[in-house]
Formats: structure tokens, sequence, C-alpha cells
């Protein structure tokens, strides 16, 4: 278990993706910072430790930005739930804020919005807009995940939406201006 991460709450920023429709976005710069430096930047000013969870190694000049332990996950490509779950096994949080590294616009208002809404018996608070949620921007009891996770597996299922289906979620309507996802170079403009 990652030892710098014993905080009560911990960022866990999401960078494994095989970005298969934007290869190399998490190194493209947004305001002159690359995608994952600036996630990281913003997500560290909430003031709560930040694990970033990758599939492989980073650039150096991402490296050099990312003060932050990088938990590589031995099993890359089997998608999100699949990370989280490997992560939760290596943290001792009780609770993590899962953030994925290609929204810009997310920073550390949401998740101190999602950490006050939080209430004894919760499980996960996860934001919803327009009548989406927000999956991998949202804060979940680590034991919790994992016991939904692993029900999940047991079934064949795979999506997040699956695992806060079987957890006590609390869902807290957002602007939709914060989850802006990077899939495509369009969706810098």
């Amino acid at each position: 278990m990652l030892e710098s991460a014993n905080a009560t709450t911990v960022v866990l920023l999401m960078a494994g993706g095989s970005a298969r429709r934007f290869p190399g976005k998490l190194e493209h710069l947004i305001d002159g910072r690359p995608l994952l430096a600036r996630s990281y930047e913003r997500m560290r000013a909430a003031g709560r430790p930040v694990v970033v969870a990758a599939s492989g190694s980073t650039s150096r000049e991402l490296d050099a930005a990312l003060d932050a332990p990088l938990l590589i996950d031995r099993r890359p490509g089997e998608g999100p739930l699949r990370a989280l779950l490997f992560a939760c096994s290596n943290l001792r949080a009780e609770r993590l804020f899962a953030v994925a590294a290609d929204l810009p616009d997310l920073d550390a208002r949401v998740l101190e919005a999602l950490a006050a809404a939080w209430r004894p018996g919760d499980e996960a608070v996860v934001p919803e807009h327009d009548g989406a949620i927000e999956p991998l921007a949202a804060l979940y009891a680590r034991r919790a995940l994992l016991r939904a996770g692993f029900e999940l597996r047991a079934s064949g299922k795979r999506a997040m939406r699956d695992a806060i289906a079987l957890l006590a979620a609390r869902f807290l309507p957002m602007s939709a201006r914060y989850f802006r996802n990077v899939n495509r170079p369009g969706d810098l403009s």
C-alpha cells in the first residue's frame, strides 16, 4: 500500500486510458501546460494528497511537473472501473476522489462541494448535470467501491454506472462547465 496516501481522503487522478482517439492527449498543452500537469495542479489546490494512476511512466517533462506518487496499473486496458479497483486496493484512505485526468475544467471547488455534500451512510457523492452523471469526477468510500466492484466482476459487468448503482450514492447537481471531457483534438476548441 502507498504509505504517502494515508490521509482520510485522497485524490486519485486517473491517467491510464489508452487515448486511441487522441494519442498523447495528456501531454497536449492547454494554457501552456500539459493537460495532465494542469489537472494535477488543479486537484492539488484542494489541499489533499494526490496519487496519479497510470498505465505506465510519464515523460520527463510530466515527471518533473508531478510531485505525486505514481500508481502503475499492472493490467491496463480493462477500463476505468478495473483501474479504480486496482488503485483502491493500493490506497489506505477511507475515501477517494476519482478524477479523470482529461477534464481540464474540473477544479478544487468541485471536490470541496462533493466533500461538503457527504453525509453519514453515503458510499458515493456523484456530480450530475444535464441528465448525466460524472462517475470519474466523484467521491467514493474506498471499501464500498471495492465491495461493489468485486460484485460486478463476478457478474461480468465493468461499467462505472453499474458500480454506482450498487452504492448508497448521493447525486449532486452541478454546472456542466466543469465536466468538458477531452477525447479528440476538436474537444479543445
